[in-house]
Formats: structure tokens, sequence, C-alpha cells
């Protein structure tokens, strides 16, 4: 065999080395994902309301608008409220809301966020705990994930395990899985994972992050295996080339 032939042959092994070990990787870092079946964008919603019955005079939002802690979203006049004033039930200082003596109180926003509905209009009438108006707290955007996964790899869903999130247009967004809840069905764990990210910004991405959006969410599973450490590093290599 000429020297020509065996520089072949070693370059033929070793490619076929390099290929088993890339294809090992491969394997390797799809089987330590897990895939949502359902997710969506959430958010965490504060319903505004009131003890007493009345009418709505006066209405300061619709949805959509931005609102601060504090900013008036409608005055409602209940006549129960006013006896309860006039005969001494209730006091002025001690309500939630600001009211005056004719039984007109001011609703305010709970929290910095996004009015969401406005369930009860102008001139509307409002029952006692009746949802008057609802607040999307400003900055609580999380994903919502579902997953079937088998008992074993459930203990693989960490704290902190890094999360793709998958735009309906493919873009990409990098999370952490903030907390778990599973449920075992059939010899299968149902997980509830919910998912944190700074890129979860109301309105980024031409409008496709708020509530109600659906996703893929794409969890890194925690790996202890002999290969944990080469797909590490493997994982490193591609960040730094840009892959």
């Amino acid at each position: 065999m000429t020297w020509t032939n065996r520089l072949r042959l070693v370059g033929g092994l070793l490619g076929v080395v390099l290929l088993c070990a890339a294809l090992t990787l491969v394997l390797n870092r799809r089987e330590g994902q897990a895939t949502s079946s359902t997710a969506t964008i959430a958010a965490e919603t504060l319903d505004v309301g009131t003890d007493y019955a009345g009418t709505v005079t006066r209405s300061f939002v619709e949805p959509g608008d931005e609102v601060h802690a504090g900013d008036p979203l409608l005055v409602l006049r209940s006549l129960t409220l006013q006896h309860d004033l006039a005969v001494g039930l209730v006091g002025k200082e001690a309500s939630a809301y600001e009211v005056t003596d004719d039984g007109r109180m001011t609703v305010v926003a709970p929290a910095d966020g996004t009015v969401t509905d406005v369930a009860v209009g102008l001139g509307g009438f409002a029952q006692a705990g009746e949802v008057l108006a609802s607040v999307e707290r400003r900055g609580s955007l999380f994903v919502d994930a579902r997953l079937v996964l088998d008992p074993a790899d459930f203990a693989r869903v960490r704290d902190g395990a890094p999360v793709t999130v998958v735009l309906p247009d493919q873009a990409e967004l990098e999370g952490t899985v903030s907390a778990v809840a599973v449920r075992n069905t059939r010899n299968q764990a149902e997980a509830t994972v919910e998912v944190r990210s700074d890129g979860l910004v109301r309105g980024a991405e031409n409008g496709l992050v708020m509530s109600g959006t659906p996703v893929t969410a794409v969890i890194e599973l925690h790996d202890e295996g002999a290969l944990a450490g080469v797909d590490a590093a493997f994982d490193e290599f591609l960040r730094k080339v840009g892959l």
C-alpha cells in the first residue's frame, strides 16, 4: 500500500469518526430538549370592582390605554353608598376609593399597566362585586407552556433552565424557566412551565409580544450524562461562531 493510499485511508477514517461524533452530539442535543405541546404569552391581570352597585357616570379610559397606579378609570354613582355615607355606616376616609357625599366614587388603576377591558361603559349599571375594568400589570408578561414528558424526564426540567421562545413569525426570544408544576397522567408527566424573558415587552416584535399570542417553547433539559461536558462545550463553540 502506497503512502498516498494510507493517507487517504486515515483521512477517510477520521472523516467517519468526526461524522459519527457530530451525529452523536446532534442526537444528544435533541434528547436534551423538550418542546411545548402548547404555549401562550400571558400576563398578570388585575380586576377592579366595587362593593356598591351603581351607574357609571364618567369613563376616563378605553382598552389599550396606558395607566399609572392611582390614575382614574371611571366614576360610579351609588345611591346605596350615598345612604351609607349619610347615616355613618361608612366613612370617606376609610374607603378604598375617592368618594363624595352624593355617593360618587372614583375607581382608580391598582398598578402601572395597560387597560385590557372596560366591562361597564358610560351609562351602564354595575352590580355590587362586578368587575368594572381590568389592567394588565406592566412588566408581568411570561410564557405559560405545557409539555408532556416521560416521568424520568420531568426531573430534568430545572428552575433557571434556558428556554428558546419561538414567535409566530419564527423570531426567537431567549428566556429561563421560573416555575414548574406537574401532574402525572397515564404514566406521563404533564408539566406546566412558566418562562420569563427580558424580551417579553408588550408590543415588541411588531406587536406579536402581547398576552394571548401563541408561541413555541423549547426547553433545555438538565443533563448529567457522559456527554454533558462535551455538549456544553459544543454549545459554547456555536455561540462564539454566531450559530
